[in-house]
């Protein structure tokens, strides 16, 4: 049996994988094809283009953070009733967690997966040394897996004509399609802030835009059928099998100021029994009453602190569930939203809930980019002292505090060590953003917590009752 998908790799990042990735969906799907995204690497930017051009939630694949099984599983799973799965490749096509490897790599997802590969070149001012770069990279890549190339920023037709004849004199594999230097759309800036404007479907038009451009110049009935490749089975004993009904209910923050969860997250979550009851702070909802655990994933709360300042009917409800013992998990952006306040770039202070005792402030540049091990510190429920697990850190602010908090975990990543996080009792915050795949018994872990939440807090009403005589 087989199935179809490529991979669209880029010699390096900037090469112009995205457009090309985001064109060829808008193309296949407006030709009837149901399409399936997947993103390598930990990025949420770009899933939420794919999802928002096919119609079908995008998953991330990383084979750094998951074990390799997991990731062929995820890939399965997704997979499934789709007639074309296009992956996005990640910087460039051999970059990864190490220099010196593989692994995390676009290659290395392509060897794991049999997944033929359509290499982006930037021939831009080249002619013959085009032909240079791609014969590198098929040095570099015993697999052989890169099956065609795509030639972009080239200044003309003609341009595009000696540059494939050069690469498929030399490399032996076909140049199926070219875009212009001056034709070819730019994908608006890609920031954390865009993303509920995607959602929205505010780009469909450009999508759209997209989806004829690369018809117009690339062989879709060639790469349709460069794409047939061996079929990945899902696993008999996955870990995203349903283990037991839903026993408990956990919130989950969900609005255009926190949107970033890998979606395999809530799989897990719903795998180990929890229901998830999804609310809005940006629109000053509360946490559902019925709810027994409260998860608060990462976004852009910076974008929206004046708003989030205000739903002051949000942050008491937040408050009274953690203040009650309600096992939460907040992450980056969820983090931010649980201390004492953001200031902005300009000076701006902003209130937040205040679980936190510290500040956040932001920055105009980067304070952390990178994958991150993660080793649980102290007892808690979601990461105990000496368990690992992988994810990955992104963020414009940092956090200061006169407090003294034991932190969630030690996090190593490219320059060292570091304590990170916060751990407060029933609160597990930090700016890490952790992969449940990883490490999936962290789903159950916190499932088994809000059991427990759930469990004293029916005590603790059966004992009002039987004081007030309601009993």
């Amino acid at each position: 049996m087989s199935q179809r998908r490529i991979m669209i790799a880029g010699t390096g990042s900037g090469a112009g994988k995205t457009t090309v990735t985001l064109g060829l969906m808008a193309a296949f799907t407006a030709r009837g094809r149901s399409v399936q995204g997947f993103k390598c690497g930990p990025d949420y930017i770009d899933p939420a283009y794919h999802t928002a051009v096919t119609g079908r939630p995008s998953r991330n694949l990383d084979s750094w953070m998951m074990d390799r099984q997991i990731v062929k599983d995820i890939y399965a799973r997704g997979a499934e009733e789709a007639d074309l799965s296009i992956l996005e490749g990640v910087m460039g096509y051999f970059d990864g967690k190490d220099p010196l490897k593989n692994d995390g790599s676009s290659a290395d997802l392509s060897t794991l997966l049999h997944c033929p590969v359509l290499l982006v070149v930037n021939c831009a001012s080249m002619a013959r040394s085009a032909a240079a770069i791609v014969k590198g990279f098929q040095a570099m890549d015993p697999s052989g897996k890169i099956v065609g190339v795509i030639a972009n920023r080239v200044g003309s037709e003609s341009h595009y004509h000696i540059v494939k004849a050069a690469i498929e004199q030399e490399c032996r594999i076909p140049v199926v399609g070219y875009l212009k230097k001056e034709s070819a759309i730019a994908i608006p800036e890609r920031h954390l802030g865009l993303v509920p404007s995607v959602e929205r479907g505010e780009l469909a038009g450009f999508f759209h835009q997209l989806g004829d451009l690369v018809s117009a110049t690339l062989d879709l009935e060639a790469i349709w059928n460069m794409a047939e490749a061996p079929i990945v089975e899902k696993s008999e004993h996955s870990i995203f099998k349903q283990k037991k009904a839903a026993t408990v209910k956990i919130a989950v923050a969900k609005d255009a100021a926190f949107n970033f969860y890998y979606k395999e997250n809530l799989e897990l979550l719903e795998a180990n029994g929890a229901e998830l009851l999804f609310f809005s702070p940006l629109s000053n909802e509360s946490i559902p009453k019925e709810a027994d655990g409260l998860y608060i994933g990462g976004g852009f709360p910076e974008e929206f602190a004046a708003r989030l300042a205000e739903n002051t009917g949000a942050k008491s409800s937040i408050r009274e569930a953690i203040t009650n013992g309600m096992p939460t998990f907040a992450e980056c952006g969820g983090f931010m939203y649980l201390t004492n306040s953001i200031e902005d770039t300009e000076g701006h202070i902003y209130p937040m809930t205040g679980v936190i005792s510290g500040k956040v402030t932001m920055q105009k540049k980067l304070a952390a980019l990178g994958y991150r091990e993660l080793t649980g510190l102290q007892p808690n429920f979601l990461l105990p002292a000496g368990e690992k697990a992988r994810g990955h850190e992104f963020h414009y602010s940092s956090f200061s505090t006169d407090e003294s908090f034991p932190a969630a975990w030690q996090s190593a990543g490219r320059r060292g060590t570091k304590q990170e996080g916060c751990l407060i009792e029933n609160v597990v915050a930090g700016y890490s953003h952790v992969h449940f795949a990883s490490s999936p018994e962290m789903a159950g872990r916190f499932v088994q917590a809000c059991e427990d939440y759930r469990a004293k807090q029916r005590l603790k009403r059966n004992e009002h009752y039987a004081l007030s005589g309601d009993a």
